[in-house]
């Protein structure tokens, strides 16, 4: 998918299509999860410091925060249209796929290209989003090729042209090539895939060691034989957060503690599966991680059991110092559910408190509703960008800014085109949060 998660917002959001977007986190601690083509040109790109983005792009930014369950329901589609012609899929990501259709087993190219159209139209249809789709020989080729298609478009390899193709790219495009096995190779006057694939086999062995220099001397060679096959069920199901601002106190971790309790079972349910370890990770300031981990009797999908053994693990920040990150997830995962046999546990955790400290958003390891700033409960009448709303009148919108008392909604969705802006006093009775699904209408 091009550009995923911006290109969800310019979607269901269509005042922002045109526009450089930057998804993530807006304090000083943020990332870059997603930037549209249009902040692509300035320098944005993922993973890219909030700051910096917004620096490279300027006034003409628009920062909005992630939606994980926007993202993940879309993603839904993606792949259910995908699944209609290519049975097999081996996921990437939430946005990627490999797949391997068996009526194209000996196609030409043109054919091949044909098809990837077909894909692409398909999906556009379903979704409203743009795929961009690369093909080849192997995965090597296929994963290459699809970047090469971007924005948009398609890329074949065909057999003809794979070698004179692969030898000229910077061995650095090899998968597997990191910063560091360049620069041995670089060091070596090796610049090129042709030219790493030109050593012996023991050679590149020997630089890049064992089975590792043998598999990418392979790839190098076009040789690239590993099957596509589904992603095995995840061993564990979490959600993690950085916040802006260090957690200092129990009062502040408790809440953050319950919001990424909530979060990961939103994943778990989403799953299907229960769970009979809660495993809680802590990033302190110094980069440093603690975790700690409880296992129940039985596995359970219960919220209040799962985010009780979150809490038990705790660990005072006063004690251990300030915490930047923090992190729940759950493990021994089981298609046996239980219902919450443990009240005990339900009641044994202290009183949540509440703070201040609004939370940069981590890049979601997968489809998630983001959590809104989980150390603080919001009512009606305070506001943050980004956040869902509805108006009896107007319909749903979503919040552009708010400040001195007042917010400026913009109300639009995937179907109606850019709409209408409108301010209201931040104690409107009649503006409320909304579900950001309501978005996709």
């Amino acid at each position: 998918m091009d550009a995923f998660f911006a290109s969800v917002e310019q979607l269901t959001r269509p005042t922002l299509r045109g526009r450089p977007v930057l998804v993530g986190g807006m304090g000083g601690r943020g990332v870059v999860a997603g930037a549209s083509y249009e902040a692509r040109v300035f320098g944005a790109r993922s993973a890219m410091p909030m700051h910096q983005a917004r620096r490279l792009v300027g006034g003409s930014a628009v920062v909005i925060p992630p939606r994980g369950a926007v993202y993940g329901e879309l993603s839904g589609l993606v792949f259910d249209t995908l699944r209609s012609r290519i049975p097999v899929l081996e996921t990437l990501s939430f946005d990627e796929a490999f797949g391997e259709p068996a009526e194209l087993a000996g196609a030409t190219p043109d054919r091949v290209h044909e098809f990837c159209e077909e894909l692409r139209a398909a999906v556009r249809e379903r979704t409203g989003l743009v795929a961009s789709v690369g093909a080849g020989s192997g995965k090597q080729l296929a994963k290459i090729a699809s970047g090469l298609a971007k924005p948009d478009g398609v890329r074949v390899i065909s057999a003809a042209e794979q070698d004179k193709f692969l030898s000229a790219l910077p061995v650095r495009k090899l998968w597997g090539i990191g910063p560091v096995a360049e620069s041995r190779l670089r060091s070596l006057g090796i610049e090129t895939v042709g030219a790493f694939a030109a050593l012996p086999e023991s050679e590149a062995s020997s630089i890049l060691g064992g089975s590792i220099g043998v598999a990418l001397h392979r790839l190098a060679r076009g040789i690239d034989d590993r099957p596509v096959a589904e992603r095995a069920e995840a061993k564990q199901i979490s959600a993690e957060t950085t916040y802006e601002t260090d957690i200092l106190n129990l009062a502040q971790l408790r809440p953050a503690i319950e919001a990424m309790a909530a979060s990961a079972h939103r994943r778990l349910t989403n799953d299907g599966r229960a769970a009979r370890t809660v495993v809680l990770k802590l990033k302190k300031t110094d980069m440093s991680i603690v975790t700690r981990s409880f296992t129940l009797p039985y596995a359970t999908e219960d919220l209040a059991t799962l985010t009780a053994a979150a809490q038990r693990s705790a660990l005072d920040p006063a004690e251990i110092g300030p915490i930047r990150l923090v992190g729940v997830g759950f493990a021994g995962l089981s298609e046996i559910r239980q219902e919450s046999l443990f009240p005990e546990l339900d009641q044994a955790v202290d009183p949540i408190g509440a703070v201040s400290e609004e939370p940069t958003l981590a890049l979601p390891a997968a489809p998630d509703p983001v959590v809104p700033p989980a150390t603080r409960s919001y009512a009606v009448g305070t506001w943050y960008p980004g956040l869902d709303v509805e108006h009896p009148e107007f319909g749903h919108g979503w919040v552009q800014g708010a400040g001195h008392g007042v917010v400026t909604v913009r109300f639009e969705t995937r179907s109606t085109g850019p709409g209408p802006a409108r301010t209201f006093a931040a104690e409107d009775p009649l503006l409320t949060r909304a579900d950001p699904l309501d978005s996709l209408r």
